[in-house]
């Protein structure tokens, strides 16, 4: 695209969507950058990096990048094994550095080969995880970062008990400000058919102002539902008495952990975890585009790996493409890079110039918006389209969402993959060739490419024909044969007279 399509493209829109983003991505950078032992600061720089430049560079329209929660553990650990966060910020360069090389040896493309099955599993799981996930923040119970993925809590709690606990709690003032907020986001497009001033309007900052407005009446006439007493029901943004605070307050990598061995084990780890993930949203973003984009793998490569490097390098977490974000603002109407992009500048004015009054939002009202977005996500139309398309296309999917809800994003993909693989063996071997039979008359017709895990059915297939019988063997279709198939072949028709069998071999079609 142009840079005027661009230019045109936010103005009509896409300023919108960034700012959906923005509100999704903000309380998420915080919360990844606790959960991984790192600086709260940290969080927000790899938010910013994603935003800014990985959605220049990407290789998707869409897609939006920023810290995981998916590598949380694997950032803890691997903090915890160095004992130094500036010798993970090694270790994060290095996986930059290791990404490119994937991107410039055109590796990206292995994204393709997880089946559509699994992607749509993985997409309607994290919907249903959001929903899980958001309903405790929903009613007031935030002692757990808003964008935990993880079915096994730190806390020793599960996403089950988790839910179940904070049903014995409930604070008031949040589950007013969380429905209000649903309520607005559900009948946002039908008043705006009406109330034409709306539309010009993102339908997630309304939600938040919203929130903010109710949230600071509370005192005035119900006192005991006031979320601001406590910063745990807040966004909590740090907040620095100048810019000059908030860069002596960025960590620089130490070189000196070069020469030890675990920074090179973590960083390929983080490389070859974030290039999944990564390539894993690219694929899901793609699906969820209405206008039916095809990004460059390759490409994304090359931009996730610059983002690495420049967050190491500035004191960030590692970056992967997300799907929560792309997602969002898919669903908020994103068309370009743009709202990416954007959402990385606001980022870094909230950074600058609005913590103070950006800690007066509520996390409900934010969970609110997760909420929807894990509804557009986990639709029941998605469950029926799968179920229709035959029972080989929805046991992976559903065995791809248990997963990742019942354990975590990473085993979902993996477990779900390997079940479609099972599934595209069982498809490509029991369609390969079809029998044809009118009386005496046997066409062994071979609809594709034959590999040798053919040889067990077509050895039974040719050891039940009837002597007396009529053969032809029509290999009109198939451009590559397996040697083994070649030789069982050659020997039936050489051996079929002794059966009393007439065989024929057809090598064009008829």
């Amino acid at each position: 695209m142009k840079q005027s399509e661009y230019i045109q493209s936010f103005l009509k829109g896409d300023w919108k969507s960034g700012i959906a983003v923005f509100l999704v991505a903000l309380p998420l950078c915080l919360g990844i950058a606790l959960a991984s032992g790192a600086p709260l600061l940290a969080g927000l720089v790899a938010g910013i990096i994603g935003g800014t430049v990985v959605s220049l560079l990407s290789g998707s329209e869409l897609s939006v990048s920023g810290p995981a929660a998916g590598l949380t553990i694997i950032v803890a650990n691997a903090i915890t094994d160095l004992g130094s966060f500036p010798g993970f910020l090694v270790a994060v360069i290095l996986a930059g550095g290791i990404q490119i090389i994937l991107g410039l040896l055109k590796l990206g493309k292995i994204g393709g080969f997880f089946p559509s099955s699994v992607i749509r599993g993985m997409l309607v799981a994290i919907g249903i995880v959001i929903i899980l996930k958001q309903i405790p923040h929903a009613i007031g119970d935030d002692l757990d970062f808003i964008g935990e993925f993880e079915f096994d809590q730190k806390d020793g709690e599960n996403t089950f008990s988790e839910i179940l606990k904070s049903l014995a709690d409930i604070k008031i003032g949040a589950l007013i400000i969380s429905l209000i907020g649903l309520v607005i986001l559900f009948s946002w497009t039908k008043l705006g058919e009406t109330i034409k001033w709306m539309n010009a309007l993102p339908a997630s900052l309304f939600v938040v102002l919203t929130g903010v407005a109710i949230n600071e009446s509370f005192p005035f006439w119900a006192a005991d539902w006031f979320l601001g007493n406590s910063k745990d029901h807040m966004v909590n943004l740090p907040i620095f008495a100048s810019s000059g605070e908030i860069w002596s307050g960025l960590v620089s990598p130490d070189w000196t952990f070069i020469s030890n061995p675990k920074v090179y084990s973590i960083a390929f780890t983080l490389a070859i975890v974030a290039t999944l993930e990564s390539l894993l949203s690219l694929e899901a973003s793609d699906s969820l585009d209405p206008l039916k984009r095809i990004s460059s793998p390759d490409r994304e490569l090359l931009a996730q790996g610059t983002g690495n490097i420049v967050s190491g390098l500035l004191g960030g977490l590692p970056i992967t493409s997300v799907i929560v974000r792309s997602s969002t603002n898919i669903y908020a109407g994103g068309k370009t890079r743009m709202s990416g992009f954007f959402h990385g500048i606001l980022l870094l004015v909230a950074v600058l110039l609005l913590p103070l009054y950006l800690n007066k939002i509520p996390l409900a009202c934010l969970a609110s918006i997760l909420l929807y977005t894990g509804y557009k996500l986990a639709h029941p139309k998605e469950f029926k389209k799968v179920i229709a398309e035959g029972w080989k296309q929805w046991v992976p999917f559903l065995v791809t969402v248990a997963v990742v809800v019942g354990v975590d994003l990473l085993w979902g993909i993996f477990i779900g993959t390997l079940v479609g693989l099972v599934f595209v063996v069982i498809t490509n071997f029991s369609s390969v060739f079809s029998v044809f039979k009118n009386g005496n008359e046997v066409l062994i017709k071979f609809q594709k490419d034959v590999t040798f895990l053919h040889k067990m059915s077509l050895k039974e297939t040719l050891r039940k024909i009837p002597e007396g019988s009529e053969v032809f063997i029509d290999i009109s279709k198939v451009h590559f044969m397996d040697h083994d198939i070649k030789l069982i072949i050659d020997e039936f028709i050489a051996t079929a007279s002794e059966r009393g069998i007439e065989a024929d071999l057809k090598m064009k079609k008829i």
